[in-house]
């Protein structure tokens, strides 16, 4: 069995009953109640629709892409004050992007993605402790 060398990008939309993705390139598409459940599913339909041609999907092939206003809608716990304090970004600026007034560029949309990360990186890396 082969196997594609190639991304899939995915597009991501929030929907009234959790998200839905589609690509662009192939008649892929699906949804779920969760980002979690929507990749899954959308690895299932990759898999299905490349099933025929005996193309074998890796997980890491398919790239998922969000709206900035989508995404911080769906993630509310990340402020976006916070966020460009954290980058050194205007904070007026960053709620121009996510409220989808204004599109970053490359550099500011990298910029900010890495800071998300990095928040992310930060977060997996606490041990949370409690006394009863």
């Amino acid at each position: 069995m082969k196997t594609t060398g190639k991304k899939i990008k995915m597009i991501v939309e929030k929907t009234d009953t959790g998200f839905s993705a589609f690509s662009e390139e192939y008649p892929i598409f699906t949804t779920g109640s969760t980002i979690s459940e929507l990749m899954d599913h959308v690895y299932e339909a990759a898999t299905l629709y490349f099933e025929e041609d005996k193309v074998q999907i890796a997980q890491e092939k398919l790239k998922f892409e969000i709206d900035f206003k989508q995404f911080f809608q769906y993630y509310r716990v990340l402020n976006s004050k916070f966020l460009a304090d954290k980058i050194g970004m205007n904070p007026t600026l960053l709620s121009q992007y996510v409220q989808g007034q204004k599109k970053p560029s490359d550099t500011q949309t990298r910029k900010i993605i890495l800071g998300i990360q990095q928040i992310g990186q930060e977060l997996s890396e606490i041990n949370l402790i409690y006394k009863r």
